[in-house]
């Protein structure tokens, strides 16, 4: 059997739609796992908050469509940035194990949250980092931020921000978590809702049946996405 898997072209996301890959490719029955990667609206409109322009699923809609026209069989993408609401025809066909579900501060060496100076310059466009910042400094000028991950670590180092706020997960899988100054716990950032884990999405609810669940994260993800 052959699997054809819809993904971003991002390095990250690219990261995870391999790790995909090479846990298929060890299943009796798979001959051969094929990659499609997309450019999605979400990673072409960089301007405007995602708020603005149609939210998350702007990340999806291009990877949902492969699947439709038959040229993908399955989807990969970040749990935390699929809509609660599943188009019709579609599931969630598998959860992969947790990662780090931390938030991350990108600062200048030595520097920390409490030392940044008055006023000084956050790079995040997620409105649950911006209100948790602004609780925790209230005179930052949190300001945003789009782009893959090494478009906004370029940001940061051309002096536009003078931190930036990044998924911890995301820098550890590209080896780039040499850039974390500090990692927040979950009483200084609360992590979004099912940060952190990688998930399937298949037009068939057979093909979900016969997926590989992490059955832990299946139970977490349904509570942290419950209305």
């Amino acid at each position: 059997m052959k699997i054809r898997i819809a993904t971003r072209k991002s390095a990250l996301a690219l990261w995870q739609a391999n790790h995909v890959a090479d846990l298929l490719n060890a299943l009796p029955g798979v001959d051969s796992v094929e990659l499609l990667p997309l450019s999605t609206r979400g990673d072409e409109i960089l301007d405007r908050s995602l708020q603005k322009i149609g939210g998350k699923g702007l990340f999806i809609k291009e990877l949902e469509v492969a699947m439709q026209a038959g040229e993908a069989d399955i989807a990969v993408h970040s749990m935390k940035d699929v809509p609660a609401e599943m188009p019709p025809g579609f599931c969630i066909a598998a959860v992969l194990r947790r990662a780090n579900h931390a938030d991350a501060f990108v600062a200048p060496a030595g520097c920390t949250l409490d030392k940044l100076p008055q006023g000084a310059r956050i790079g995040s466009s997620s409105l649950r980092r911006q209100a948790q910042l602004k609780l925790m400094r209230p005179d930052l000028v949190v300001e945003p931020l789009r782009g893959n991950v090494n478009t906004r670590l370029s940001k940061f180092e051309n002096g536009d921000y003078d931190a930036i706020i990044l998924a911890a997960a995301g820098l550890e899988r590209l080896g780039l978590d040499n850039y974390i100054s500090h990692q927040f716990s979950p009483d200084e950032m609360l992590p979004a809702a099912a940060s952190t884990r990688a998930r399937n999405r298949t037009e068939s609810p057979q093909r979900a049946a016969n997926s590989r669940r992490v059955q832990p994260s299946c139970r977490r993800i349904v509570v942290e996405r419950a209305p």
